[in-house]
């Protein structure tokens, strides 16, 4: 199941991956998914779609705040 709202995703990361979610972390993640040429990014793109990205990236921006 992909994640369509901020608490499911951070569930899934915590929870599913076993990944916490630092402001580090949130900060290299950001360093990639808002570099449109990154090939990971694009990867990314190609499977889920521009709109899920944007998604994302609100949502690490979140965990900063």
């Amino acid at each position: 199941m992909i994640p369509q709202t901020f608490e499911q995703w951070k569930n899934c990361i915590i929870k599913d991956c076993k990944i916490n979610l630092t402001k580090d972390f949130a900060q290299q993640r950001l360093a990639v998914y808002q570099d449109k040429k990154n090939n990971e990014t694009q990867k990314f793109v190609s499977l889920y779609g521009e709109k899920y990205l944007q998604n994302i990236i609100h949502w690490y921006e979140l965990i900063l705040r």
